[in-house]
C-alpha cells in the first residue's frame, strides 16, 4: 500500500472507531456530567482530577486543559507521583477521572486505593468492563473495543482518539450546563489570537466623556475645534441627555468643503443614522460590521446600551488590537 493508502486506511479505522463510540454512550455518560456539574456547584472549591499513565497520561493533560479553558476547574495528576507525595493534591471536595484502556495498569493501584479509602467519586474511562479500575470505579465510561489502527493492533491511536473525542464531550456538555458566555469564555483565553478576537467591544471602546460631542444647535466651527481636539476622527451631535442625533466624521468635512463651511449649522452636515453596536457585543463583530462593504468602510461606531450612549470604537482600534 501508498503512504497515502495506509493514511487513507488510518482514518477510517479511526472513524470508525468514534462512531462506535457516539453509539456507546449511555446513561453513565449523563451521570458523570451530574456528578461533575454537582461538584462545581457545591461550591466547596472541587475539582475535577484527570489521571492516566502512558498515551492515556498524555490524553488526560489534553482533557484536563480542554475542561479548565471551559469553565471546569481540572488539572492533571500523574498517577506515580501520586504515589509519591501528590495524593495530598487530591481532597474528598474532587472527584477523580482515570483513563486507562486496559484498566489494568498497576500504576494506578495507590491513586485507586486513595478514592476509595477516603470516598471520593472515581470515574473511569476504559475499554475493559472486567478490569480493576471499572470494578472499583463508581462510575464507568466504557470505550467500545474498536481495533487499533496500527496493523499489529498494539500502537494505541484508535483508543488514544476516542479518549480524546470523549473528553471533548464531557467539556462540552458541562459547557452548556454551566452556561459558559464569550465573555467567560475570554477569562480563560486572555492570550494570543483567540484572546484577540474574543475581546468585547467595551475593552477597546473611547468613553463618552473622552469624545468629542457637539450641540445640534452649533455650528461647524464648534465641530471642528471639537475634532482637532479629541483627534477621535468623529464627533457625535447629541443633546445634554446624551440623546444622539448624528454623527460628523472626517470623510463628512471634506465632502461638505466650502468657503462658509465654519458657519453652516450642525444639521446640514451630520448624518443623522449613525451605525450602532450592543455593549454585550465582541469587537470582532464591530469590526465585520464595519467592513462588511469592501470599499465602503465605516470608520466609527456607536456602543449602546439600550438608549444610552456609551462610547464609540473605531475601525482603526480593532486593527491595533490585532483584529483582522
Amino acid at each position: 500500500m501508498s503512504d497515502l493508502a495506509n493514511a487513507h486506511k488510518v482514518l477510517e479505522v479511526e472513524i470508525q472507531g468514534l462512531t462506535d463510540l457516539k453509539n456507546s454512550l449511555d446513561n453513565n455518560f449523563t451521570d458523570a456530567i451530574e456528578k461533575i456539574a454537582a461538584m462545581k456547584s457545591a461550591g466547596k472549591n472541587g475539582r475535577l482530577i484527570v489521571a492516566g499513565i502512558g498515551k492515556s497520561g498524555h490524553v488526560a493533560r489534553k482533557i484536563a486543559a480542554t475542561l479548565a479553558s471551559t469553565g471546569t476547574p481540572a488539572y492533571y495528576v500523574h498517577p506515580g507521583e501520586a504515589s509519591h507525595g501528590d495524593l495530598g493534591m487530591v481532597t474528598q471536595h474532587d472527584i477523580v477521572l482515570m483513563l486507562s484502556n486496559s484498566g489494568e495498569n498497576q500504576e494506578l493501584s495507590d491513586l485507586i486505593h486513595y478514592t476509595r479509602r477516603y470516598n471520593i467519586t472515581l470515574i473511569s474511562m476504559t475499554s475493559n468492563s472486567e478490569s480493576t479500575l471499572a470494578k472499583h470505579s463508581d462510575i464507568v465510561l466504557l470505550l467500545p473495543k474498536s481495533p487499533e489502527a496500527c496493523p499489529n493492533g498494539l500502537a494505541p491511536t484508535t483508543s488514544t482518539t476516542m479518549m480524546i473525542a470523549y473528553g471533548d464531550a464531557i467539556a462540552v456538555a458541562l459547557l452548556h450546563r454551566l452556561n459558559l458566555t464569550a465573555e467567560d469564555f475570554r477569562a480563560f483565553h486572555p492570550g494570543g489570537k483567540l484572546g484577540q478576537q474574543l475581546q468585547a467591544v467595551t475593552d477597546l471602546m473611547i468613553p463618552y466623556n473622552q469624545m468629542a460631542v457637539v450641540s445640534p444647535t452649533d455650528t461647524m466651527e464648534k465641530v471642528i475645534l471639537a475634532l482637532t481636539e479629541k483627534n477621535l476622527g468623529a464627533a457625535i451631535v447629541a443633546n445634554s441627555n446624551k440623546d444622539v442625533k448624528g454623527i460628523i466624521t472626517d470623510g463628512d468635512l471634506k465632502r461638505h468643503m466650502s468657503p462658509n463651511l465654519l458657519s453652516m449649522p450642525v444639521n446640514d452636515i451630520m448624518s443623522t443614522t449613525p451605525k450602532s453596536i450592543e455593549h454585550t457585543a465582541l469587537a470582532a463583530k464591530a469590526l465585520n460590521v464595519m467592513t462588511k462593504t469592501p470599499g465602503h468602510y465605516i470608520t466609527s461606531l456607536l456602543i449602546m446600551d439600550g438608549d444610552t450612549l456609551l462610547g464609540m470604537i473605531r475601525l482603526q482600534d480593532c486593527l491595533q488590537a490585532g483584529l483582522t
